[in-house]
């Protein structure tokens, strides 16, 4: 579908080189990517299976624990209700958790290497 805007101030719009596939095979081999795999996966597979326990937990519970998942903890709010709510509150911080890392520490390393990935293409 053709459009009729015009092209961007000073002349054609001009897209970043895209890197050859070599480059990228030789960049995956490099200690700045290593590092910034390392960064993800040290904060994002420990709060995963945090998270996937404490879900497993509530499930558990829910299933062998009736009587304990029924105590009332005032008026008709049970424990139960009380972990179902801690489930979203608990999935709520993980995002915010992993925005405020992500913006830290993943996101310069990887603009790093972007950055020169696009300059040597």
């Amino acid at each position: 579908m053709a459009t009729d805007a015009p092209p961007p101030e000073g002349g054609t719009e001009k897209s970043p080189a895209q890197p050859t596939t070599e480059a990228f095979l030789a960049e995956q081999g490099s200690a700045e990517f290593g590092e910034l795999r390392r960064s993800y996966r040290s904060f994002a597979f420990p709060l995963t299976v945090a998270f996937v326990l404490w879900y497993l937990l509530y499930v558990l519970l829910s299933n062998y624990a009736g009587g304990f998942m029924g105590t009332k903890v005032f008026s008709n709010i049970n424990v139960a209700f009380v972990f179902g709510l801690a489930q979203f509150v608990t999935t709520f911080l993980i995002a915010w958790f992993y925005s405020r890392h992500a913006n830290a520490k993943l996101d310069p390393k990887a603009e790093a290497i972007k950055d020169r990935m696009e300059a040597d293409a």
